[in-house]
């Protein structure tokens, strides 16, 4: 068999560590008001685990990316009201309004006044589902944040598991979930990271 070129230099697939299903009190590491391709705007906001055995989780697996174009895994947005009276905007509203209440909750002190930046170290509670994705032609299962909640509910076990959100069978090909590269302010302890 003949050799290929840069076999020695040839990465090797690793294994990364898989998040379960759960919820973790976490930390923001950046929030950043952004607009959607479709005009909708989001609240995006970036964060790490920040205790138990999954600490410094999405840091870790950027830290372990070699790959040039990597991003920040862990993200959670909150699509912003836009007050036109509609049912949707109502729900929208409470969905807002009840994911900075758990932040609020969360830091003693605290109190959301519409500066997304100040969100910045502040903790909060995640809550995880189960979520199938699809990549190339191939299919799995992954954790991913569902909903921001109050860290006292984890530290408590107060919530409930959502249900599984399995692919749309729509069509015969699947789109993979796309996400935008973001440039956030870097923090001096984490020189490495991309806020």
């Amino acid at each position: 068999m003949k050799a290929f070129k840069d076999y020695d230099k040839t990465e090797t697939f690793k294994d990364y560590p898989k998040l379960p299903v759960d919820a973790y009190v976490c930390i923001i590491k950046a929030a950043e008001e952004k607009t959607c391709s479709n005009g909708s705007d989001i609240l995006e906001i970036s964060f790490d685990i920040a205790e138990g055995d999954y600490k410094d989780f999405y840091a870790n697996d950027y830290r372990n990316n070699s790959n040039t174009d990597k991003k920040w895994k862990g993200k959670i947005s909150l699509f912003v009201p836009i007050d036109d009276g509609s049912e949707k905007d109502d729900y929208t509203k409470k969905r807002f309004k009840t994911a900075i209440t758990a932040i609020e909750d969360s830091n003693d002190g605290y109190h959301w006044d519409w500066n997304e930046k100040a969100l910045k170290g502040k903790n909060l509670g995640i809550l995880y589902r189960n979520e199938e994705w699809e990549w190339h032609g191939k299919t799995g299962w992954k954790a991913a944040p569902f909903r921001i909640i109050d860290i006292d509910a984890v530290y408590d076990g107060q919530f409930k598991i959502p249900a599984d959100k399995p692919l749309e069978k729509s069509s015969s090909v699947y789109a993979p979930a796309s996400s935008s590269s973001t440039t956030f302010e870097e923090l001096t302890d984490d020189e490495d990271l991309p806020f």
